[in-house]
């Protein structure tokens, strides 16, 4: 898996994956970073917080398109299912290439806390609960995304539908009201919601059965990956 990992990392960097990433996330975090907290002149974060839920959404996708996809088009996915690691091994060690590469990025809002602190006071708790839930957020997003990079060879397409099925679990709750009539559906939906869940920690409630809920969507996709190569091993 060490190696996986750290083929992968470098790989981000030479493919130029690295840099559109971290460039657009600081941007659009600057940018809310500047309207939410510098313009109106106070330290609550909860508005930067709430607005990158968006932003995680469609960058996340982009940043796990090429992982399993470049290997089927490229010819290299049989060498890498031949090779002497189990698949797990690999799963998790492009899994955790994807993950360092998104903490890199929302540990920038530290950052941003600490020159809000040379102006007031800041809850360093709130804060770091934020943080902690943008990364649980971002850990089952990428399992999503990277198990959908594992059923195709087009990284295009695979970005299109990880954006597209992202975005279905953030409106989520908005899918829950035009079904309200519908006897149970609503509670499930409300239930599977990943924006509300979230919305909680920017306000300040830290629920581990949210952190619960998101780490065992990362482990429930990743499974889901290594079953998808499993089945091609002995296909």
């Amino acid at each position: 898996m060490g190696a996986i990992y750290r083929r992968e990392v470098g790989a981000f960097f030479t493919s130029s994956i690295a840099y559109v990433f971290l460039t657009v996330f600081y941007l659009a975090s600057g940018y809310f970073f500047f309207g939410s907290c510098l313009a109106s002149a106070t330290t609550d974060m909860s508005g930067v917080f709430s607005s990158l839920f968006l932003i995680v959404t469609i960058l996340i996708p982009i940043l796990t398109m090429r992982l399993f996809s470049e290997e089927k088009k490229q010819k290299t996915e049989q060498g890498l299912l031949t090779a002497p690691v189990s698949i797990g091994g690999i799963v998790l060690g492009k899994y955790f290439a994807a993950l360092t590469m998104y903490t890199i990025g929302i540990a920038i809002l530290f950052l941003y806390a600490l020159i809000l602190s040379f102006f007031g006071a800041v809850a360093w708790g709130i804060v770091a609960a934020n943080v902690l839930a943008l990364f649980f957020l971002g850990a089952a997003f990428i399992a999503v995304t990277l198990f959908i990079s594992s059923l195709t060879e087009n990284q295009v397409v695979a970005a299109v539908i990880g954006i597209i099925a992202l975005l279905a679990l953030y409106l989520l709750d908005l899918i829950a009201q035009l079904v309200d009539s519908v006897p149970v559906l609503p509670t499930v939906l409300n239930a599977l919601s990943f924006y509300t869940r979230y919305y909680d920690f920017t306000c300040g409630l830290f629920d581990p059965a949210s952190v619960l809920f998101y780490i065992s969507t990362a482990v429930l996709f990743n499974f889901f990956t290594v079953r998808v190569f499993e089945k091609r091993r002995w296909s």
